[in-house]
């Protein structure tokens, strides 16, 4: 069996979630021994795509040509589209289109959490199977490593501060206003959001709180490799107030190099995290503030643990040898 991944517009894409669940599905299906090719050209059994964009509505169109059935990634929903770019509200419209077209004629749905798939699953347009699976973790690549957290502190200039780590491109729906709002309550603490987006597709409101952010906030923009794993390893939280997503990498990231996460009690960590026994979550901006202040000067070593174990179940190795049975299923099937 070979499988074609593929990814429009990987160099758009890389610095967000659907960029990382590139790496992790090329990780799983290394871990699992499936054969697979980037390249839409090539000769394969069965296509993954996980982008929504024209190229990839014509790779679908081209496998139901072939009688080589589709799996259609569901990294993306109606309702974590909301309060992203700049004029959403006028582009969500071409956009759910073609979320639509791609979902209606997909033969299967994989999207990662239990949550997404209910969501995917009462779009009237979906009539397919739909599974939920996780974008999964390299463990490896966020264990403790001294030498990038000595990266990470001298890029910074961090001694003996707190720090509270944020990621997430510069959307509203990120809780990047939150994000300020509690920096700004809490003026002795460093707070890191790490990110970026063009200035052209940021919200004007966005654009100005990011002027007019606390002292205490430092906004590096994307950074990747030894920096970033040594700040998820050395930091004291990271504190994710987004309002939606279908799983959240970053949490997963957190979770792996062992670094408390405090998140918003939302629908897409349920069931998978718990509050106050693998994370933190709080409901607003008061809740947040005294959920960081109670993290950062106690020990948290028996929830960040369990918080680990959540991480392990979703490590890359695992993940592979469940799309090789979804995939295995999927051929049989179309036989």
């Amino acid at each position: 069996m070979k499988v074609l991944l593929y990814f429009e517009k990987q160099n758009m894409i890389k610095q967000s979630g659907i960029g990382r669940a590139l790496r992790h599905q090329r990780d799983a299906l290394k871990e699992a021994g499936i054969d697979y090719t980037l390249d839409p050209n090539d000769t394969y059994d069965l296509a993954h795509i996980n982008t929504l964009f024209n190229d990839s509505y014509k790779v679908l169109k081209k496998c139901k040509k072939n009688n080589i059935p589709v799996i259609v990634h569901g990294h993306s929903t109606i309702e974590d589209f909301e309060n992203s770019f700049r004029l959403w509200k006028l582009i969500r419209y071409p956009f759910y289109h073609m979320m639509f077209k791609m979902y209606s004629k997909a033969d299967y749905i994989i999207t990662p959490t239990p949550y997404s798939k209910e969501l995917i699953s009462n779009y009237k347009q979906v009539t397919c199977p739909v599974y939920d699976l996780s974008n999964g973790i390299d463990l490896e690549n966020y264990a403790h490593n001294d030498s990038y957290i000595k990266k990470y502190k001298e890029h910074f200039n961090i001694t003996d501060q707190k720090v509270v780590m944020g990621v997430g491109l510069f959307f509203e729906r990120k809780g990047l206003l939150d994000f300020f709002e509690c920096a700004r309550k809490l003026p002795e603490i460093k707070f890191i959001w790490f990110g970026n987006l063009s200035k052209i597709m940021t919200q004007p409101k966005i654009l100005k709180a990011i002027k007019n952010r606390p002292h205490n906030v430092i906004m590096p923009g994307y950074i990747d490799g030894e920096v970033i794993k040594g700040a998820f390893q050395s930091a004291d939280l990271l504190f994710f107030p987004s309002y939606e997503e279908t799983e959240g990498i970053v949490v997963l990231e957190a979770l792996a190099s062992k670094t408390p996460i405090l998140v918003r009690d939302i629908g897409v960590y349920k069931p998978w995290l718990k509050d106050n026994e693998s994370c933190f979550m709080g409901k607003d901006n008061n809740d947040f503030i005294n959920k960081i202040n109670y993290i950062i000067n106690n020990d948290t070593s028996k929830i960040v643990d369990k918080g680990f174990m959540v991480a392990y179940e979703r490590q890359t190795k695992f993940i592979g040898e469940k799309l090789k049975d979804i995939y295995t299923d999927i051929t049989n099937k179309s036989r």
